[in-house]
């Protein structure tokens, strides 16, 4: 299923359990099923298939013997579809009906939790229980990990299933319904049905990670791992607290201490209101797929969790979204809320196959400010040679900013790089093949390291990392950058 209009747009931080409602005018007329079918079993094949043998066993006998077994064949084929027949109508006195929640706003990149639940009402007289298959039709872009659910059913009884369903693009999807399979009670007819559930969702960035991110950074900022802040310090004195073993005795505030009668130490945190710009490149090198997402993706990703943790952290954070021009340019600001507008403004971009003006873009950053600042440049490196220009913005960013270049690396380059080759005596053309694309991934790797050695020696920092880590690895490095001071 190919996406639908652009959703509007619902602030992340909403409810996110609530089940998908349906329009008004479906709540008073639920969706009927569709009309049930006869699907033959295996075992009814083999039962059919048994038949074959009469005529076989009457073949001895004289005369008419081979007619005789035929017409007893046909006889026994005619018991048995009518036994199958009978079982199948038994199956129909099941009262079967199937709900879907799930969370009307789901991540791209993370395996979203969707749940059926399958009310029994009546069934047989006899019956007790039942096999019962599901298959969800969930949108053809997205990815299951279980394809087909398999459950026990009885009468009177509801049951919860739930699988996980893996997006790989942003936009606007919908379920069309749920097949079913009931499995006769002597298990020679499935009776097969569909039932019309749908429920329309939107794919937005990685909005499990910010809630993740949500919960972690008020962990730290309630006090849970303060000790780790007070022994990186800080410039903005916080509070204080008593003295514990292990901590820096200059931090000791000797007046508080004489104040109180027992040793006080300084609680100092890193300063606040700093300029954090987020550079997000969608030029051509963002199209290209790692780990079953664009890279631009992963890069949207990483720059809406670095922007809660710079609000979060009390810094102003803008963002410049650009190709060969500035596409989005959000202007810093501080707040908790921010986070809502910046989301608003970049949720639905996608990238485009031109080349990125990076010059253009340190040129408008360089223009703008002069207030020193934090500046990222989330993009992609091949190596020294295609990525001079890259090289040359932020050679020019480094004396007036504090300029980061963060790079999308791909963990099957890594795989194929480090892999371990057996060599036998009889060389084949798998294994040169396998030894071509090392030796080309050793280069690639190589070639990366030039290029990033090169920003260093200028002054720029780095990161390059698997792009499915390079979130939480970017807000560590961005929280560690705090906590030394060195904006």
């Amino acid at each position: 299923m190919t996406p639908a209009s652009k959703p509007e747009f619902i602030s992340p931080f909403h409810r996110q359990s609530d089940p998908v409602v349906p329009p008004p005018s479906a709540k008073n007329s639920p969706p009927q099923p569709t009309v049930p079918h006869l699907l033959p079993t295996s075992r009814l094949y083999w039962v059919l298939g048994l038949g074959l043998l009469i005529p076989l066993g009457l073949a001895w006998i004289p005369g008419e013997g081979i007619e005789l077994g035929w017409a007893v064949m046909l006889l026994f084929d005619i018991v048995v579809l009518t036994v199958a027949w009978v079982d199948y109508l038994r199956s129909q006195r099941w009262d079967i009906q199937v709900t879907r929640q799930c969370d009307s706003r789901l991540s791209i990149g993370r395996d979203n939790p969707i749940h059926l639940t399958v009310t029994v009402g009546s069934g047989p007289g006899k019956a007790r229980q039942a096999r019962l298959k599901l298959r969800d039709s969930y949108p053809q872009d997205f990815q299951a990990d279980q394809d087909l659910l398999i459950l026990k059913i009885a009468p009177h009884t509801e049951t919860d299933v739930t699988y996980h369903v893996f997006p790989p693009q942003r936009g606007a999807f919908q379920w069309q319904g749920v097949t079913l399979r009931l499995l006769s009670l002597q298990g020679l007819a499935w009776k097969a049905w569909q039932i019309p559930i749908e429920t329309e969702v939107d794919v937005y960035p990685d909005l499990m990670g910010l809630r993740l991110l949500s919960v972690r950074l008020s962990l730290e900022s309630a006090g849970g791992l303060r000790r780790r802040q007070r022994t990186l310090g800080g410039t903005e004195f916080a509070e204080l607290q008593e003295y514990n073993r292990g901590d820096d005795l200059r931090l000791i505030d000797w007046k508080a201490t004489a104040r109180r009668g027992h040793p006080l130490v300084r609680v100092c945190e890193p300063e606040r209101d700093q300029p954090l710009l987020i550079l997000l490149d969608r030029g051509r090198l963002m199209t290209a797929q790692v780990a079953g997402l664009k890279r631009f993706d992963w890069a949207l990703n990483a720059t809406l969790s670095l922007a809660m943790a710079g609000l979060r952290r009390g810094d102003r954070v803008g963002v410049c979204v650009f190709d060969h021009d500035i596409h989005t340019w959000i202007p810093p600001q501080s707040g908790n809320s921010y986070l809502s507008r910046i989301l608003e403004q970049v949720y639905n971009l996608e990238p485009v196959m031109t080349e990125s003006d990076y010059v253009a873009v340190a040129s408008r950053v360089l223009s703008q400010y002069t207030r020193r600042a934090l500046v990222v440049l989330l993009t992609d490196i091949v190596d020294a040679i295609a990525s001079s220009e890259l090289l040359a913005a932020m050679a020019r960013l480094s004396p007036r900013f504090l300029p980061f270049c963060v790079a999308f690396r791909d963990p099957l380059v890594d795989s194929q790089a480090h892999q371990s080759l057996a060599l036998t005596s009889e060389a084949n053309d798998i294994q040169i093949q396998r030894l071509y694309e090392q030796a080309v991934a050793l280069d690639l790797l190589h070639q990366r390291s030039v290029a990033f050695a090169q920003l260093q020696q200028q002054g720029v920092l780095v990161l390059d990392a698997p792009a499915p880590s390079i979130s939480e690895q970017l807000v560590d490095r961005y929280l560690l950058l705090k906590a030394r001071n060195r904006l």
